[in-house]
C-alpha cells in the first residue's frame, strides 16, 4: 500500500461521516453481526489468506490493538518509527469490517497488501473463513475476563456511533449475558478458540497475564512467531506498548477516526486498560447475578480467567 493510500484512510472516514449511522445487527449463522458485515458475508467467508498471514482474534475490547502493536513492533525489530507509518487499522486490517463508501473495507485494504499480512478479526471461531485453517495460518487469540470486557465494551458502544445503541448500563449487562451484542456471546467466543487451540496451533493469551507481566507475554508471542529480537528490543517494545504510551500515540489511539464515528468526548477509545475496573460499575447485586449466570454458562470448560491481579 502506498503512502498516498495510507493517508486517505482518515479522509475517507471523514467524507463518509454523513452516512454513518448506528447499524442494526443481523444474525449470520446464529451470531449477531452489524448489518453491513452481514450483507457482505459471502465475500468475507470466501476470503483466502496466504499461509504466511497472521490472524489476531479477540472478542471486542479484549486487548486487540495492544496485541496488534506488540506484533508489529516485533516484526520491525522494535522500530517505533516504522510502526508509525500508518494507523493501526491500515497496518493491520479488520477482516470483516464494511463501512459506507469511500471508507475501504477490510478486504479492500488486504487486497492492496503483500503477504505476510497482520489481520484482525472479532469473529467467533466458527465464523472464521475456513481457508485460515486450511492454510494453517498462525493465530493469536486474546481473552479478557468477562466483567472487565463487559465494562470496556459498554463504553465503546457508547462512543462508537456505528454500533447499536447500548442503552442503560443495567440493561447492557443482560444483553451481554444473552449474547445479543455485535459479534455475539462472549462465553461462546472464548470457549470456541480455547477448545480448538491445540488442534489449530492457536496461541491463547490472557489480557490479565499481559498486564501482570508484559515482558513474559511479549516473549511468548515472539517465540510463537519464530522471531528473535534482543533483550533491549523486548524492553523497548514493552515500554512502547504500555497503556500510557499507546494512548498518546496517534497511530494507535484511533484519533484518526473522526468524532461523527468515534465520539471520544463520550469515552476515549483507549479508556483505562485496567484489570478490576468492573468493581467500579457492578453493584453487589449485579455482581452476584452475573457470577451465578457465568457459572452456568462456563460450567463445561475450565478456562483460567482472573478478575483481579
Amino acid at each position: 500500500m502506498s503512502k498516498e493510500e495510507e493517508m486517505t484512510y482518515s479522509e475517507a472516514i471523514m467524507k463518509a461521516s454523513n452516512s454513518i449511522a448506528r447499524f442494526p445487527v443481523i444474525k449470520v449463522k446464529g451470531v449477531p453481526l452489524m448489518s453491513h458485515i452481514a450483507y457482505n458475508w459471502d465475500s468475507i467467508w470466501a476470503f483466502r489468506p496466504d499461509p504466511s498471514d497472521l490472524l489476531i482474534a479477540t472478542y471486542p475490547k479484549a486487548g486487540t490493538t495492544w496485541t496488534q502493536e506488540i506484533i508489529d513492533l516485533l516484526l520491525h525489530n522494535g522500530d517505533a518509527e516504522a510502526c508509525k507509518r500508518a494507523p493501526t487499522p491500515v497496518r493491520s486490517p479488520f477482516l470483516e469490517i464494511y463501512s459506507p463508501p469511500p471508507i475501504p473495507s477490510g478486504l479492500e485494504l488486504l487486497s492492496k497488501m503483500d503477504p505476510p499480512r497482520l489481520i484482525k478479526t472479532h469473529l467467533p471461531f466458527q465464523l472464521v473463513p475456513p481457508a485460515f485453517w486450511e492454510n494453517k495460518c498462525k493465530t493469536i487469540y486474546v481473552a479478557r475476563n468477562a466483567k472487565d470486557n463487559l465494562v470496556s465494551y459498554y463504553y465503546f458502544d457508547c462512543m462508537n456511533q456505528t454500533q447499536p445503541e447500548p442503552g442503560p448500563w443495567e440493561g447492557y449487562i443482560h444483553k451481554f449475558m444473552r449474547g445479543e451484542l455485535s459479534w455475539g456471546s462472549w462465553y461462546e467466543h472464548v470457549k470456541g478458540y480455547w477448545l480448538e487451540r491445540e488442534k489449530r496451533n492457536i496461541l491463547y493469551l490472557f489480557y490479565e497475564d499481559m498486564k501482570e507481566n508484559p515482558r513474559r507475554e511479549v516473549e511468548r508471542i515472539m517465540k510463537y512467531l519464530d522471531l528473535s529480537v534482543s533483550e533491549d528490543v523486548i524492553n523497548h517494545i514493552v515500554e512502547l506498548t504500555s497503556f500510557k504510551i499507546m494512548k498518546e500515540n496517534p497511530m494507535t489511539n484511533y484519533s484518526c477516526v473522526p468524532s461523527p464515528v468515534f465520539n471520544h468526548s463520550i469515552s476515549p477509545f483507549m479508556r483505562k486498560g485496567e484489570v478490576g475496573d468492573w468493581k467500579n460499575h457492578f453493584t453487589p447485586e449485579q455482581s452476584k447475578m452475573f457470577d451465578d449466570d457465568y457459572a452456568t454458562q462456563m460450567k463445561d470448560v475450565n478456562i483460567p480467567f482472573r478478575t483481579l491481579i
